[in-house]
C-alpha cells in the first residue's frame, strides 16, 4: 500500500497540495482504511505528505513542490549517490571495467533519447535513473541503499513534473556524466565523488529556474 500510495504521489496522479483523504484513497485502491493510514502515516514522516497545523492525521495533503524543498532534496541525493560513486571507484580494476561498460552505454542511451524528436521525457528519464542506479548498487551496502530509496523518489516527483522544461539541451548532463564514469573509471575516489554531487547540485539549479519560471505547485 505504501508502494502504490507513494507512486501516485511520484507520477502526480495525487497532486501537489491536493487533499488527501482516507476513505477516497481506500476506495480508489480497494481496501481498508487501515493500510491507508498506516501507508500514510509513513508518507508523512518521509516528507511526502504534510499535516494542517493543529489538523488531525486525515487532514493531510500532497507535499507541495518549492525550490526551497527542491535543493535540499537533491543535494540529498548527491550526498548519497557521491558515497556510492566513491564506494564504485575503489572496487577493483576488473569491478570498475565492468561497471564502466555498463555505466557508458546507458550514458549512450541517454544521450540517443534526448535526441529524439519528439523527445520521450519518460524514457528519457529512466534511462537517466538506470545509471544513477547502477552506480549507487555498484558498492553500496544495505543502508545507504534503503536511504537511496527513501529519497530519491521525492526528488523524481520535481524532474517527472518539470521535465519537459528542463530537456531542451542534454548535452551538459551527457558530458558530466562522462566526467563521473572517468573519474571511476580511473580509480580517483575523491573525484567521483565530487563529480555526482555537482551533477545533481546542476540539477537543483535548472529545477529551480524553472520551477521560478513556471511556478510552484500545490504551495498555496
Amino acid at each position: 500500500m505504501y508502494a502504490r500510495l507513494r507512486d501516485l504521489i511520484v507520477q502526480g496522479l495525487l497532486a501537489p497540495g491536493s487533499r488527501i483523504v482516507e476513505t477516497e484513497i481506500a476506495t480508489r485502491l480497494g481496501v481498508s482504511r487501515t493500510p491507508v493510514r498506516e501507508a500514510l502515516q509513513r508518507l508523512q514522516q518521509e516528507g511526502y505528505v504534510i499535516g494542517s497545523p493543529g489538523a488531525q492525521q486525515s487532514r493531510l495533503t500532497v507535499a507541495p513542490l518549492t525550490r526551497d524543498d527542491v535543493y535540499e532534496l537533491l543535494n540529498i541525493v548527491g550526498a548519497l549517490e557521491g558515497m556510492g560513486a566513491r564506494g564504485a571507484a575503489l572496487q577493483s580494476q576488473a569491478d570498475r571495467r565492468n561497471l564502466v561498460r555498463d555505466l557508458k552505454a546507458l550514458n549512450a542511451e541517454f544521450y540517443r533519447a534526448g535526441k529524439t524528436i519528439p523527445i520521450d521525457h519518460s524514457s528519457l528519464y529512466d534511462v537517466d535513473e538506470r545509471f544513477h542506479r547502477r552506480l549507487v548498487e555498484a558498492s553500496a551496502g544495505p543502508r545507504l541503499l534503503a536511504l537511496h530509496d527513501a529519497v530519491k523518489p521525492q526528488a523524481e516527483r520535481y524532474i517527472r513534473m518539470y521535465i519537459s522544461m528542463l530537456t531542451g539541451d542534454i548535452r551538459t548532463s551527457v558530458y558530466e556524466h562522462d566526467i563521473i564514469v572517468a573519474a571511476v573509471d580511473e580509480g580517483r575516489a575523491d573525484d567521483a565523488e565530487l563529480a555526482i554531487q555537482v551533477n545533481w547540485r546542476h540539477a537543483a539549479d535548472r529545477l529551480s529556474k524553472v520551477i521560478e519560471m513556471a511556478g510552484e505547485r500545490g504551495s498555496w
